[in-house]
């Protein structure tokens, strides 16, 4: 759950309306009675589903069944009287019968930093057993859907193996696991499980997935179904991209300061923009950044601040992890040592002839320094007459590369199909048809290494291999 939220009165007021679950209510039991566990008790209640919470503290269990939040959220104890009144909401510290008389669990205990800066599982562990205890006791097909942040694995693991383990009971045949990440801001919590941002369940069957839609086809009808691993880590970056928004909009709040500039009339102009501002545009795992504008900004922003003394440690360290980027790369390359390895496309992205700043010119530079054998081919880079502008250009913006500038001319080939025949690595760096089909044509033995998701569908292929997929 985020603690930062905005306008959380006029959120908060009014709820939109929701469909009741009628048909599709489910028993479900609570563990972990905290923001989110109270939470979901109230909302998921008022949708129809009859719930029971279980928590440790027995005066959090005692508020619950009296009908008054243990926490302070925004319409939470007008939501948990009604489903008390209801007789659909009760509250107990006995987990065993609570998971004994309901169909399904959810396992939203606390997950705390652990002394190393890792993830604290012990009560999810605890959790865990002591569920697994319960089904031991118990007939009929049970779900338990975790809802803690998490590393990629636990569900399956951790909670799954656990369970299994105490109850004797298996995995897709008496019980289904899932994990259903919660994207709910402190404030503004019922209003936003009203009103999800999006609904994402991984599960272990398709059983259990139907099960878990089903609990939310009240507030959400358009789910997102995808592997149990890939919910988990959702949710990590939702936060970690959450908090890198905080700090950026710190950090230039710090910088307009220093200049007596308005920061909030920057930062309201910048938000306006929908299209590359406040988009999926640049979010995609791929290249790292290049060209005539984000490198030359970054670096132009960070002397400014270096020359007010102002620390903006976020902004600093852009470029060293684009450089980082490249390593891995390189990285990746190492089993592949004295193969020739050719480049599909060399401007700093497709459909321009722009060479500044580009993050593939600089691999190629590092790895031909290194002894490596290189070609390259791009549609628009051919060896002709306005070759030598290109190469003024990346000269300008790249001195330190100009002695491979100068030989570059020479490794750089006319057409794809040249480029693939003399080849044992090829190196995608543009998304096109054209070397779409260039690589489906190479021979089996080419590995490819793509810079830029060739594909949605990843292709069955042995010898290919994305930078970060």
């Amino acid at each position: 759950m985020s603690s930062r939220s905005l306008n959380v009165v006029a959120e908060a007021v009014t709820l939109p309306a929701t469909k009741p679950a009628e048909n599709s209510s489910q028993s479900i039991s609570v563990i972990g009675l905290g923001y989110v566990g109270a939470v979901s008790m109230a909302c998921l209640a008022s949708l129809g589903h009859r719930m029971i919470g279980v928590d440790i503290a027995e005066e959090k269990v005692q508020q619950i069944k009296h009908g008054r939040a243990p926490i302070v959220e925004a319409r939470l104890g007008d939501l948990l009287a009604e489903g008390v009144v209801a007789r659909r909401i009760d509250a107990t510290t006995d987990l065993a019968q609570a998971v004994h008389d309901t169909d399904v669990t959810f396992l939203s205990v606390g997950t705390p930093t652990a002394a190393d800066g890792g993830c604290d599982l012990t009560y999810v562990l605890d959790a865990s057993r002591a569920i697994g205890a319960a089904l031991a006791c118990k007939d009929g097909f049970h779900t338990v859907v975790l809802r803690c942040s998490v590393p990629p694995g636990t569900t399956l693991d951790v909670v799954a193996t656990e369970i299994a383990a105490v109850s004797g009971k298996r995995l897709g045949r008496d019980f289904g696991v899932a994990f259903n990440p919660e994207f709910l801001r402190e404030g503004v919590a019922v209003a936003d499980f009203f009103a999800p941002s999006k609904t994402v369940i991984g599960a272990s069957d398709k059983r259990t997935e139907e099960i878990v839609a089903r609990i939310f086809s009240g507030v959400d009808d358009h789910v997102i179904f995808t592997s149990i691993a890939v919910a988990e880590l959702v949710k990590y970056v939702d936060n970690v991209w959450h908090a890198t928004k905080v700090a950026f909009g710190n950090e230039v709040g710090r910088l307009c300061k220093g200049y007596s500039v308005d920061s909030h009339d920057v930062m309201n102009i910048f938000v306006q923009d929908k299209k590359l501002n406040l988009s999926s545009y640049y979010l995609k795992p791929g290249n790292a950044f290049g060209g005539s504008c984000l490198p030359k900004e970054v670096r132009a922003v960070a002397h400014l601040a270096r020359g007010l003394g102002i620390d903006l440690p976020l902004v600093e360290s852009l470029i060293p992890s684009n450089v980082s980027h490249l390593k891995h790369v390189e990285k990746l390359l190492e089993p592949y040592a004295g193969r020739h390895i050719g480049f599909l496309g060399l401007t700093f992205k497709a459909s321009t002839d722009d060479l500044r700043e580009s993050p593939t010119l600089d691999l190629m530079a590092a790895l031909h320094a290194a002894g490596w054998q290189v070609s390259a081919y791009d549609g628009n880079v051919q060896p002709d007459e306005r070759l030598a502008a290109k190469l003024a250009a990346a000269r300008s913006s790249r001195p330190q590369l100009n002695r491979f500038l100068d030989r570059m001319p020479s490794l750089l080939v006319e057409t794809a199909e040249q480029l693939v025949g003399n080849a044992g690595v090829l190196i995608v760096s543009h998304a096109s048809d054209e070397f779409r089909r260039a690589v489906a044509a190479r021979a089996p033995n080419i590995h490819v290494l793509d810079l830029v998701r060739l594909y949605r569908s990843l292709p069955q292929d042995q010898a290919y291999e994305g930078v970060a997929w």
